[in-house]
């Protein structure tokens, strides 16, 4: 065989994996979903923080595993304000859950699903209800058709505020969230082209039961509810016939959100080609056309001309008011770039365009060194806001994963890692903004065992422009800028056959450009001593300590330390 076969075979095969993710190549156009890495990653391996793919499917299907337990559990649990009074909290927790992990030959299932009843003691905290999970799902309903889900319930400050203990039940200024998402998606080899089509349904809604003293004034609004439809198709063809590889693409997106009447419609389509230029390097470029309408309606105002705030910090809509323009683009969008993969353990893309009016920056990094660990990294520029970031969030979590709770509240983390990826949900869940945005960042996961330990490492930055129309009442918050910083980390050992231990942790830092606003900082450790007792009956004793810090405010200092059993059926 000669040399320059084997470096045409092997530049063939590297154009091919590049373009055998040709659906979800095209449903990546919609960028705005915050660390979602890059369009390219090729399907034999994660290239994304977010992980999954069709690689996940083809590994999981070889580890074939049906794991679901449900359980029931009881504890103790004591919170001390160690800053400000020293006032202590006890209330004794009542709970009900499942953990699912199903790998069969046609369906991938991660959940963790929590429904717990708190009853009040002492400190004057009252009796209350907890919904907290996340799930993660695919069916292969047909050969290349997938019917795709993914939900999330769980808290977060409604603004980045709050207070050091989210999930303690009377904690002010808090939201609880709910979203899902859920659609098919089509990939097959038809007749030498590479097929995709996908639709995706999502819904996004906020609850705040307490709203805090600083809710009145959060000048963006805090975000209530929103529906976005997404839908994409392309088709594309491998080197062969040609020496390189192409794609064509489609799509369109709508969101319509509650507060303010907000609308979001975009749509675009573009051709994409695929050059290899070494077994290991290829060109990438693609060029098409977009356009994008952001629009929302003014608040009522009162007598003295001030927006109307409702008791839970939302803006009351003014339907006598025509819609106004936030952001409006339409034109030629272009980006060219680099895919680099010396093995299957190791690839890199990289790329540079116009979109959005503007210059904008993507890529995406992974590295597996052996089996259990792996490490990613994403860069990532678009458009989104709170409900269309936790669909596409969502979407882009693998449907394997380890879901890691808080073991004092039970709270689930806003990170995940398995073997096949990871993902961090920190950037969506900031603050629940009403506004739109335009985000960009960089996230970063590692995660990995060794011998009977286990860990996950997640860290980022992410940086929101906020988009008002500019004769809007609201003006002065067009082009406001939000930047938040965040490190999650989970380790656990197993001891021996019946015992373990576990240790998390978190840093967050959100800094608010809002006219007035002021900055806030928390941080926070916990971990676990778990030992079965009796079959499926486990004991736990946990501790915990959050901090939470905003500029101008009391800061505050919570311990908490909770005792309690769990049967497993």
């Amino acid at each position: 065989m000669s040399a320059r076969f084997r470096l045409a075979r092997r530049s063939a095969m590297l154009a091919a994996l590049l373009l055998a993710g040709a659906a979800s190549g095209a449903q990546a156009q919609w960028s705005g979903d915050e660390g979602a890495g890059d369009r390219d990653a090729p399907a034999t391996g994660p290239a994304t923080p977010y992980g999954g793919g069709e690689a996940d499917a083809g590994q999981a299907q070889r580890q074939r595993t049906v794991d679901v337990t449900p359980y029931l559990e009881i504890g103790q649990v004591l919170n001390a304000d160690l800053k400000n009074g020293g006032d202590v909290l006890t209330y004794t927790t009542l709970a009900a859950g499942v953990d699912a992990a199903v790998v069969t030959r046609r369906a991938e299932v991660a959940a963790s699903l929590r429904y717990e009843h708190r009853i009040g003691e002492s400190g004057g905290l009252g009796d209350s209800d907890l919904i907290s999970g996340l799930l993660r799902a695919r069916l292969e309903a047909a050969r290349g058709f997938n019917l795709e889900a993914g939900a999330l319930a769980t808290r977060t400050r409604a603004d980045g505020y709050g207070s050091a203990d989210i999930f303690l039940a009377d904690a002010t200024n808090i939201a609880d969230v709910y979203s899902f998402y859920a659609g098919p998606t089509f990939a097959r080899r038809i007749a030498g082209l590479d097929v995709g089509a996908g639709y995706r349904f999502g819904y996004t809604k906020t609850d705040i039961d307490t709203p805090g003293a600083a809710t009145a004034g959060i000048p963006e609004g805090i975000f209530d509810s929103s529906t976005n439809h997404v839908a994409w198709a392309s088709v594309g063809a491998r080197p062969g016939d040609l020496p390189f590889g192409w794609q064509l693409s489609g799509g369109w997106e709508r969101e319509d959100a509650s507060q303010l009447d907000q609308r979001y419609d975009g749509k675009y389509v573009r051709a994409d080609v695929t050059v290899p230029i070494s077994p290991t390097v290829a060109l990438l470029g693609g060029v098409g056309y977009e356009d994008i309408e952001i629009s929302q309606r003014d608040p009522v105002l009162d007598a003295d001309g001030r927006p109307v705030i409702d008791s839970d910090g939302r803006y009351v809509t003014d339907k006598s008011q025509p819609r106004q323009l936030a952001f409006d683009t339409e034109g030629l969008i272009w980006d060219a770039g680099v895919m680099w993969r010396p093995s299957r353990r190791t690839s890199l893309t990289a790329r540079v365009g116009r979109r959005y009016g503007d210059t904008i920056y993507t890529g995406s990094f992974a590295y597996r060194p052996d089996h259990a660990t792996m490490l990613q990294i994403g860069v990532y520029d678009g458009l989104s806001s709170f409900g269309r970031g936790l669909s596409s969030g969502l979407s882009a979590l693998p449907t394997q994963f380890d879901p890691t709770r808080n073991p004092v509240d039970g709270s689930i983390s806003p990170c995940v890692f398995g073997q096949q990826g990871g993902g961090c949900l920190s950037p969506q869940l900031a603050s629940a903004t009403a506004a739109q945005y335009r985000s960009s960042g960089v996230q970063a996961l590692l995660s990995s065992r060794y011998g009977r330990w286990n860990y996950g490492v997640g860290i980022g930055y992410d940086r929101r422009r906020l988009l008002v129309p500019e004769t809007s009442v609201l003006a002065d918050l067009n082009g406001v800028v939000d930047e938040s910083y965040y490190l999650f980390l989970t380790a656990g050992r197993q001891l021996d056959a019946d015992s373990s231990v576990s240790v998390t942790g978190f840093v967050n830092y959100f800094d608010n450009g809002a006219p007035g606003a002021s900055d806030a900082q928390s941080a926070g450790l916990s971990g676990s001593y778990s030992r079965r007792l009796w079959r499926g009956l486990t004991g736990t004793a946990a501790a915990s300590i959050n901090a939470f810090d905003q500029d101008g405010f009391n800061s505050q200092l919570i311990g908490s330390a909770l005792l309690g059993l769990r049967y497993n059926f």
